[in-house]
């Protein structure tokens, strides 16, 4: 008998052949080294680089437009405050927070479970309903995030970090 592996498996089977090149890494304190971080597109990352993770995760919610304001106003805070120290991976993190507010939600706006693709196809699911509860709270995220990606401070931060480390 012949048994097909599932999606699930196949994404673990690409993770670990691309892990040992991804450019984030757990166990690297990207306070202490960040010359080792990267920049990378839209939310890389996030879910790795400490300590910066342990310190925005906990605010990271958006279960409610209200639950949402508070949060994002929280990682916009944390934002303002690593670049006040001229810690660019402390921003970078908190505006990436930022976006994955607003792409999570969204998602949950779309889909009411969360999932966007089947578990054992890998296909996308068809969209529910749209949430408008959901919908809010993606808005409050994005114009949280966008704030955070035009702050000019943050701007040149980004633009030196990219030219000097990549």
């Amino acid at each position: 008998m012949v048994y097909k592996i599932s999606s699930k498996q196949e994404k673990d089977q690409r993770w670990q052949k691309i892990k040992p090149n991804y450019a984030w890494h757990n166990d690297i304190d990207y306070r202490l080294h960040p010359e080792k971080y990267r920049v990378g597109k839209g939310e890389q990352g996030v879910l790795i680089c400490q300590p910066y993770k342990s310190e925005i995760l906990p605010f990271w919610r958006f279960k409610t437009p209200d639950i949402a304001k508070e949060s994002s106003a929280k990682i916009y805070q944390l934002f303002e405050q690593y670049l006040e120290k001229d810690d660019f991976v402390g921003a970078d993190m908190a505006r990436k927070f930022l976006q994955m507010g607003y792409t999570r939600a969204r998602r949950y706006a779309n889909h009411r479970t969360g999932r966007k693709y089947d578990k054992v196809t890998g296909k996308e699911l068809p969209k529910d309903i749209p949430n408008p509860l959901k919908e809010k709270s993606a808005l409050i995220f994005y114009e949280k995030w966008k704030e955070a990606e035009n702050n000019e401070h943050y701007q040149k931060l980004k633009n030196e970090w990219k030219r000097e480390l990549g």
